[in-house]
């Protein structure tokens, strides 16, 4: 037993310490902080009260502190009280009326425990643990106090007690039968959560650790699954069902919160922190840093140069997925029309050229990334999922895009992924939301991830005389959602072999680098989490810049080339603003928007150019290039006018006859388009040698 337990004056020295405190506390500008508080509690229709333990050691309330540690249930039950004497000074009607329900909510607790070093040892402490919420139940109503009635006419009520099974108890005054009402009881709202480990902290090779959270009262419901989190509460302890079996007394470790706070931003005066929660904390010296980089005159050369340094080359993917990273801000029109603001990016290329290294790079420099390969990933798994808990309560549980809402996501081997897995990529990439219909609880989830995927070439080495949708085993809609599609081919060069080689080589040799990235990897990643805070404006040059290429690139299609649409002028504006946040500025100039038009030009020459007719045409990411659907066009109307208005069977020497005379088939053509339309069921055989439209 504590020496707080035993001993009543210790008790009512918390409360008179507590009472003290919250009347005479006064912050760098003279304000009485927390009376000022209390006497707004009724005004806001408030239960609760922030109090920082930094304010507590400041005051020197060495027995509430030393209480937190030894017994914290209790310390909080006696200023809770205290804040109820306070507050009945403001307003004694409001007191009585929520006197039961007042709770005090600790900010900036400093024992902080990682979530897999919580044990036996820690029961009845209190802690500071963070984590990502992966899992939230429904919101329920919780007893407190049952209200109890006997036969001798005394009534009132009582603390809810395990002993209670069924509706009858002893009455407290005179011992008689007395019967429960669960219906007058006292109500309380709870949620059960569940914590993970924050993907940066896992050690390699290990399960991700988890916890079960009550909360209750007004901090239900503030964070939704994908949150991080940083939790202050009591360690506790409930039965295991996984004992019963073995007829052992097994408990599991379970946390009562007593506040949730955001990841990286803390509360200040009392209101509630944002939800970005990046992996990195930004000091003024940091800031102080990042502002001399940014600078440079040559500060872009050294961020990309400083981007995954091991790996060579690849200069203008590294420049593109550090624009990812710090991507451009969301617009909400008027009307709530959203306009996003994340760029996706999918590298296709042959094996050996570091695409999963690029992927793993980025997600550990993203100030919020995440890492999967398509392979051990399924449409739950991404999304999100409804799962029954032990308890029979149904619960939300977030996947990888959910949790890396605001931040980038990498999907490794995506082609690899099961169609059906692969097709809840649609909504994430364009409307950012993700929406679950399961088992009664119908959500839809914020999903503002950026996607940065990879995917292996159909015959193992991308071939440069096919079309991009010919190299690559992915559906035509989820293409067309990515920004920036990057080809990278291995291809035998003597120079640039060499050069490989001996970087290579010579990280080998040394086990580091031959001189060291001018900017670290730490810095690097706080420089791009201080670059998503600015919102640059479009200016008239950059504006007219970019205009002027999109009417320039219109005017070259041809009616077998259609070389730009709508959504890569969306991409262009997209680059364009990342780069000048990327540069701290608060206006994207015209240099931003040449940039950009380089980064989308190199992009079409390598993947955007139509191997049949040797011409940029956007189509050949669309499915299919411009001249193939002319050719298609043609192909149906021939076999149509074949057919005739009875739609006769064709004979397919006749077909092919007719296509050669259009003089846009030689007969190899007409034998070839006639097998891909039979494969893609545009026609189908009658019999052997003939042919009608499906």
């Amino acid at each position: 037993m504590s020496q707080l337990t035993s001993n009543n004056s210790g008790i009512k020295e918390i409360k008179d310490t507590m009472t003290d405190f919250l009347k005479g506390f006064r912050d760098r500008s003279g304000r009485y902080k927390y009376r000022e508080y209390i006497g707004a509690m009724s005004a806001k229709q408030s239960k609760s009260i922030v109090i920082d333990y930094n304010d507590l050691i400041l005051y020197n309330q060495d027995a509430i502190v030393r209480g937190l540690l030894e017994e914290p249930q209790l310390v909080l039950k006696e200023s809770e009280s205290a804040v109820y004497e306070v507050l009945r000074i403001h307003d004694s009607r409001y007191a009585e009326s929520i006197r039961d329900g007042i709770r005090i909510r600790i900010t900036n607790y400093p024992n902080e425990v990682k979530m897999r070093d919580i044990d036996a040892t820690m029961i009845g402490r209190m802690i500071t643990t963070t984590g990502m919420l992966v899992r939230a139940s429904e919101v329920k109503p919780f007893v407190t106090e049952f209200y109890y009635k006997c036969s001798e006419g005394h009534e009132g009520y009582i603390a809810r007690d395990e002993r209670f099974k069924g509706n009858d108890i002893l009455c407290p005054n005179c011992k008689e039968d007395a019967t429960i009402s669960v219906e007058k009881g006292r109500f309380s709202n709870l949620q059960v959560i569940r914590m993970q480990e924050l993907p940066e902290d896992l050690p390699p090779g290990q399960l991700p650790y988890h916890i079960d959270v009550i909360l209750m009262d007004d901090i239900v419901d503030i964070a939704r699954p994908g949150d991080r989190i940083i939790l202050t509460g009591i360690v506790g302890v409930e039965k295991d069902a996984e004992g019963k079996s073995m007829d052992i007394p097994l408990y599991r470790i379970r946390l009562t919160a007593n506040n949730v706070e955001f990841l990286n931003e803390r509360r200040e005066d009392n209101k509630r922190g944002s939800r970005d929660g990046s992996k990195s904390i930004i000091t003024e010296e940091d800031e102080k840093e990042i502002k001399r980089l940014a600078n440079k005159e040559n500060v872009y050369e050294l961020l990309i140069d400083s981007f995954a340094p091991h790996i060579f080359g690849h200069g203008i993917i590294k420049e593109a997925i550090l624009l990812q990273i710090v991507g451009s801000p969301a617009k909400v029109l008027e009307d709530g029309t959203k306009i996003r603001g994340d760029i996706n990016i999918l590298l296709v290329g042959d094996p050996g050229t570091a695409k999963s290294e690029l992927l793993k790079y980025a997600a550990r420099i993203a100030p919020r990334g995440l890492y999967t390969s398509g392979r051990g990933s399924t449409a739950a798994g991404l999304t999100a999922a409804v799962v029954r808990d032990k308890s029979g309560m149904m619960m939300l549980e977030a996947g990888a895009v959910v949790l890396g809402d605001q931040g980038l996501v990498c999907i490794d081997e995506l082609d690899k992924m099961r169609q059906e897995d692969r097709s809840a990529l649609h909504e994430v990439m364009e409307q950012q939301t993700c929406s679950v219909a399961k088992g009664g609880i119908v959500a839809t989830l914020n999903a503002r991830a950026s996607i940065l995927a990879a995917a292996n070439p159909i015959l193992g080495k991308y071939d440069p005389y096919r079309n991009i949708t010919e190299n690559i085993n992915l559906p035509i809609p989820l293409l067309t959602r990515f920004d920036l599609i990057f080809a990278i081919r291995d291809e035998p060069n003597r120079e640039g072999d060499a050069q490989l080689a001996r970087h290579i080589l010579g990280i080998h040799r040394r086990i580091g680098y031959e001189r060291l990235p001018y900017v670290s990897i730490e810095l690097l990643r706080k420089y791009l989490a201080y670059a998503k805070q600015f919102n640059p404006v479009l200016s008239k040059e950059a504006e007219d810049r970019i205009f002027e290429y999109y009417m320039q690139m219109r005017a070259n299609a041809s009616p077998d080339a259609i070389t730009i649409t709508a959504r890569q002028l969306e991409a262009l504006i997209r680059l364009a603003t990342a780069r000048a946040r990327l540069l701290l500025k608060s206006n994207v100039d015209a240099s931003d928007a040449e940039r950009a038009i380089y980064i989308f030009n190199f992009m079409l020459n390598k993947v955007g150019i139509d191997v049949k007719t040797g011409k940029v045409d956007i189509g050949v990411l669309h499915g299919m290039p411009q001249s193939e659907r002319s050719k298609m066009q043609l192909f149906l109307d021939v076999l149509n006018a074949l057919a005739g208005k009875d739609q006769n069977p064709v004979e397919e020497q006749a077909f092919i006859t007719e296509l050669v005379k259009t003089g846009r088939f030689t007969e190899d053509d007409a034998r070839e388009w006639i097998r891909k339309a039979l494969s893609s069921g545009v026609i189908y055989e009658v019999r052997q040698g003939f042919y009608k439209r499906a």
